[in-house]
C-alpha cells in the first residue's frame, strides 16, 4: 500500500517552535526542538548558509548561529535584516516577528526526514 505520509513535505514547524526578537537592524530567532531526538535534524537544516541563501533579499548582513545543546535549541542572529530597524523602516513587521514564521516554514533536510 502507498503511505501518503511517507512522501509528505515536512517543515521545521513539524519538529520545533520559535520565538523572535530584535535590536536595531538585527533580528534573532530562537528555534527549539519539541523532541531531543529531532535536534540533529534541526541543526543540519538550519545552518547560517541556508538561512542566508533562502532569504537573500531580506538578509543583507551575516547570519550567525549559536547552538544551545543542553536545551536543544538554536539562536539565529541575522544582521542587517530589518530594513534599518523599527525606527527607520516602513515595513509593517519592523520588529522581525515574521522571521519565526519564515524559518518555521522551511523544508527539513530530506536525508534525515
Amino acid at each position: 500500500m502507498n503511505n501518503p505520509q511517507r512522501n509528505a513535505r515536512k517543515i521545521v514547524r513539524d519538529i520545533a517552535h520559535a520565538r523572535a526578537g530584535d535590536k536595531g537592524n538585527t533580528s534573532n530567532v530562537n528555534v527549539w526542538a519539541y523532541d531531543a531526538a529531532d535536534f540533529e535534524l534541526l541543526k543540519r537544516t538550519l545552518t547560517p548558509e541556508r538561512i542566508k541563501r533562502e532569504f537573500p533579499d531580506l538578509i543583507r548582513g551575516k547570519v550567525e548561529r549559536y547552538i544551545i545543546e543542553h536545551l536543544h535549541g538554536l539562536n539565529l542572529v541575522m544582521h542587517d535584516a530589518l530594513e534599518g530597524g523599527v525606527n527607520r523602516s516602513l515595513n509593517l513587521d519592523s520588529h522581525g516577528k515574521s522571521w519565526s514564521y519564515l524559518i518555521l516554514g522551511l523544508e527539513l533536510e530530506k536525508d534525515g526526514a
